[in-house]
């Protein structure tokens, strides 16, 4: 019996002694791009080119990364994040994409931006197994986990936006008559097929649409033919700059439709202002992030928590630019993913936790959005709020609306 023991106690010490080796071991893991002092995270601009208004995302990110930093990082890990320009050019795209996975050796690729780009990216990105998390695109492509899944999109897809738009219309103006002006790219023809699909047996409410690049530098000629089919409802899909130019060619020829502007290009700072406020008024597009400039968010614990931050570690930035707003909420989700990493810095284990987010909430997002995902939902925002432009300011109206891609109803 004594032997029995000693070799029982003895198995048992080897099973304790591999159990501790497997903890220590299981304790931390790397990839390219993380250690135990740094985690390094590309990520990818239009600094110039047609759509560098949002340019000022990159900066607000790395002064986020900054202020996390000076908190003592994440589990005790410094954030290196390296951004780069790629003009808004998909061949750019995908050079960067390349120097920061193999020259860089970043642990993922965070944010980049702008729906051709990240087209350009995917398939090399999914090729090597690096995360392309969070991009700064509504493409519904990005949500497609089955044949991409390193490629996770973030904002409310333009699926989506586009049936909450068409469920609007059809409640409120029946017998309408629309006209469409869309950027011929992904995003453009997705945010068109939501409204179509969201119309359904009312799309015969279309009665033009015309496209632009944007690359283009007058869309005055679109605007005109546009007017002239008689519409009264007019909706822009395009960029910033084309969406300032659309504002301003309809207001300048004296035309009054209701007005839909995208999400993507409701900033009054680069699109509102330089296509004169006057213009402006009585533009209805969606949110789903605080609009600092509303004044119903004046003493919001969460916005005044964003203002300290922009005070303290981007003074320069412009407060009253909505896109600063944006690269807050998602600098906070990226920093999310990276706790709930733990110690297991594996790219692999990057995307188990992006797509393991539940409830999240961030200071900037509106009372009752939250970011939710799972292994076969990577659309982590679905919700969104209808908002009119009265002229100095946005106004939310009605409720929040999810309008995810089957369905659109209200919450």
């Amino acid at each position: 019996m004594p032997g029995c023991l000693r070799n029982f106690v003895a198995v048992i010490a080897l099973a304790v002694s591999a159990a501790l080796a497997t903890a220590a071991h299981a304790e931390k893991k790397y990839d390219p791009g993380a250690s135990d002092t740094e985690i390094k995270i590309g990520n990818i601009m239009p600094y110039s080119g047609p759509a560098s208004s949002y340019g000022v995302i990159g900066k607000t990110e790395a002064a986020y990364f900054n202020m996390i930093n000076a908190q003592g990082g994440i589990n005790g890990r410094k954030i290196t994040f390296i951004s780069y320009d790629d003009a808004y050019s998909p061949p750019k795209a995908i050079e960067q994409a390349r120097k920061l996975v193999e020259s860089d050796e970043v642990l993922l690729i965070f944010q980049s931006l702008g729906t051709p780009s990240n087209s350009a990216m995917m398939k090399y990105m999914n090729a090597k197994k690096v995360p392309q998390l969070f991009v700064a695109s509504g493409a519904t492509k990005f949500g497609d986990p089955r044949n991409f899944p390193w490629t996770m999109g973030f904002q409310p897809n333009y699926q989506s936006e586009g049936r909450i738009y068409a469920k609007y219309i059809r409640e409120h103006y029946p017998d309408s008559k629309i006209a469409v002006f869309w950027q011929n790219d992904d995003a453009g023809r997705d945010q068109f097929k939501g409204l179509k699909d969201g119309l359904g047996d009312k799309i015969d409410m279309i009665i033009a649409d015309k496209s632009y690049e944007v690359s283009d530098p007058s869309i005055d000629s679109q605007i005109v033919a546009l007017h002239d089919s008689g519409a009264d409802i007019f909706f822009s899909w395009a960029a910033p700059k084309g969406s300032a130019q659309a504002i301003r060619k309809v207001g300048e020829l004296g035309w009054k439709p209701k007005f839909f502007l995208a999400n993507t290009a409701t900033t009054i700072a680069s699109v509102l202002k330089p296509a004169g406020l006057e213009y402006s008024k009585g533009i209805i597009s969606t949110a789903y992030v605080k609009d600092p400039t509303d004044p119903r968010w004046k003493d919001d614990p969460g916005v005044q928590k964003w203002r300290d931050f922009m005070d303290k570690y981007y003074p320069d930035g412009d407060k009253a630019n909505a896109n600063n707003a944006y690269a807050y909420v998602e600098s906070q989700a990226m920093v999310q993913v990276l706790k709930q990493c733990g110690d297991n810095l594996t790219r692999e284990n990057v995307m188990k936790q992006a797509a393991n987010l539940k409830n999240f909430a961030s200071d900037m997002l509106l009372p009752g959005i939250t970011i939710n995902t799972s292994p076969d939902d990577y659309f982590p925002i679905e919700q969104m709020q209808l908002m009119r432009f009265n002229g100095e300011s946005w106004e939310l109206f009605g409720d929040v609306i999810t309008g995810e891609v089957g369905h659109a109803r209200s919450h």
